[in-house]
């Protein structure tokens, strides 16, 4: 599962500049969380489309996450981006004062879903299109809010697993306290994604790839030395999640139907 991460740091640079290319934007946006995907996106975005290009929006809640917010903050300065600083306690707790819940999970995925509100709107602003943080780790496991951290405009992370993500970052120079950080979605104090998950990346990531990239079915990855139970959670949440990598489903009544036969950049030239 080694990379090769000059070779991908040349390939993702030129795909995030020749895509926002296509539609006449000039400027990327993304949420900076002080976490180990959106700075590689980061720096990706800085080195393809220059720093001075590159929206970073910082979108706390209260003082939970002050230590990741301030490395978010840290990460911009060091890459000369354009930083925002956004509190999103004021809109959470206003939603909940008048819908109280005791969920922290639906807490967390309305955090989510807020922040990307906030970068829609932002978006819009600045006329910069949405850069996508969520791995190939996440978008497999179905690891991530709808609508909140999985939406973008495009994702040049999406075909990299967690372990292939933190080699790249190593290559980019990204600084080693956010490289070791344990990996969290920031839904809340103490939150992380392994605890949730129960299996370490490292696990998971070997598993993903036995079964996505070399097509082995779950005997085989079985005969190969891998714990049933973990092998069993992690098809399990790949089947859970199959709806959350798919636009949704239009029924085919014309003879040219959206997502079906009307694909735009094909039909471009036609």
């Amino acid at each position: 599962m080694k990379i090769n991460p000059g070779f991908v740091e040349k390939l993702l640079t030129r795909f995030i500049k020749e895509e926002l290319s296509k539609f006449d934007f000039k400027k990327g946006i993304l949420g900076l969380s002080g976490g180990l995907d959106s700075a590689v996106c980061a720096c990706l975005a800085a080195r393809a489309l220059g720093p001075q290009n590159v929206i970073a929006l910082i979108l706390p809640y209260k003082e939970t996450f002050g230590r990741d917010a301030q490395d978010a903050k840290e990460m911009a300065q060091g890459l000369g981006l354009q930083t925002r600083i956004i509190d999103i306690s004021p809109m959470i707790d206003t939603y909940f004062t008048l819908h109280p819940m005791k969920s922290r999970i639906l807490k967390g995925n309305k955090m989510a879903r807020e922040r990307m509100s906030i970068l829609y709107d932002f978006s819009a602003r600045e006329k910069a299109l949405i850069l996508g943080t969520s791995n190939k780790t996440e978008l497999l496991l179905g690891y991530g809010t709808i609508h909140g951290d999985m939406a973008c405009a495009i994702n040049p992370l999406g075909d990299l697993y967690k372990t292939q993500v933190r080699q790249l970052a190593r290559h980019m120079m990204v600084p080693d306290k956010i490289i070791k950080k344990k990996p969290t979605a920031g839904l809340w104090a103490g939150q992380s994604d392994e605890s949730e998950l129960g299996l370490s990346y490292t696990r998971i990531d070997k598993v993903l790839y036995q079964h996505v990239d070399l097509k082995k079915s779950k005997k085989e990855i079985l005969s190969e030395g891998f714990p049933d139970k973990d092998v069993e959670k992690i098809l399990g949440l790949i089947k859970g999640s199959e709806f959350k990598r798919h636009l949704p489903p239009i029924p085919k009544i014309s003879a040219r139907t959206v997502g079906h036969d009307f694909l735009y950049p094909y039909d471009r030239d036609k």
